[in-house]
Parts: C-alpha cells; sequence; structure tokens
C-alpha cells in the first residue's frame, strides 16, 4: 500500500472532473479505495426515507468520494495547486512538503 499525499483537513485542488478548478477541504480520506471525500465536491443526489435525523425525508444531497488522482492540496504560501514530496526533518521525522514553495505542510 503506498502513502498517499492528501490527509484529513487538507484544503485540495480538483484538477479534472465535473468540479474542475474548484477547491475544498478533505473530510475523509478512503485508503484501500485511493479516494477522498471532499467538502461540496461532487455532490450527489440521494433520497432518504423519514427518519430521526431527516423527519422530512425526501432527496438530500450529499459529496462522494473523488480518485485522489483528480486532486493536489494548496500551497498555503501561495494558494495554488502543488505537488507534495516528503523529507526528514530536523527531528529526523518523515514531513510532507510543498514542491512549489519548498515550505512544509
Amino acid at each position: 500500500m503506498n502513502k498517499l499525499h492528501i490527509k484529513k483537513g487538507d484544503t485540495v485542488y480538483v484538477n479534472s472532473g465535473d468540479d474542475k478548478g474548484k477547491t475544498g477541504k478533505v473530510l475523509k480520506v478512503l485508503v484501500k479505495e485511493g479516494r477522498a471525500i471532499v467538502d461540496g465536491i461532487n455532490l450527489v443526489s440521494k433520497s432518504a426515507k423519514p427518519s430521526a435525523k431527516y423527519p422530512q425525508g425526501g432527496i438530500i444531497k450529499q459529496e462522494a468520494s473523488v480518485h485522489i488522482s483528480n486532486l493536489n492540496v494548496v500551497d498555503a504560501k501561495t494558494n495554488k495547486p502543488t505537488r507534495i514530496g516528503r523529507r526528514k526533518s530536523s527531528e529526523g521525522t518523515l514531513v510532507r512538503y510543498s514542491k512549489k514553495s519548498g515550505e512544509e505542510i
């Protein structure tokens, strides 16, 4: 299993698909499937029966997963999408860094 360049809480840019060009925050990463759920991206309609959570029922919009290859992390310094690299920090731990600005994420 490969390490993923995206983690929960990252702000990501969508490279391709219906939501190309949009950004959002990662809510959940599905490691085995290689997919992520991003806030406000890839919305699908789901029919719901009336329940305690949805007393009216009806059609609900919710986020569906997006393949990780279609996402890039947004660099905090430049506010643009960037590729991610890994290097050892001064403490000897592995940290992610932006290949665009060189800063740690």
